[in-house]
């Protein structure tokens, strides 16, 4: 147990120690390092590292945007297995659809719970 914790703790502090040095010392701006981390994901699924790195890390490498990542790769490839070539278009938003249903509901009872600061 405390075991599996120091490896999330690592890996997902890893990935957010490299988005920060990104940050800091580029010019990439935020949105451009968000689809980095996505496409990274993406990739290192496709090669394979990823899975084994969510089985090392758990929530450490599944909950950052490298997971996303991952987690639209992994739905796209179950999906062209079950349902051929619509499966491109159908797997990534399948699988991810409970993570984004979710940022959406939160997003939106967030701006109904609080207010914006006025601008001075």
């Amino acid at each position: 147990m405390i075991k599996d914790m120091l490896w999330a703790f690592l890996i997902g502090g890893l990935l957010c120690a490299i988005g920060q040095v990104l940050i800091d010392y580029t010019k990439l701006t935020p949105a451009r390092i968000l689809t980095s981390y996505v496409v990274a994901g993406v990739f290192l699924s496709a090669i394979g590292f990823y899975p084994m790195l969510v089985e090392l890390a758990g929530g450490g490498a599944s909950v950052p945007l490298t997971g996303f990542g991952n987690l639209l790769a992994e739905g796209v490839k179950e999906a062209v297995d079950e349902k051929g070539f619509l499966g491109i278009f159908m797997g990534g938003l399948t699988a991810s659809s409970a993570g984004i249903t979710a940022a959406m509901v939160f997003g939106v009872v967030s701006a109904l719970i609080f207010k914006p600061k006025e601008k001075t």
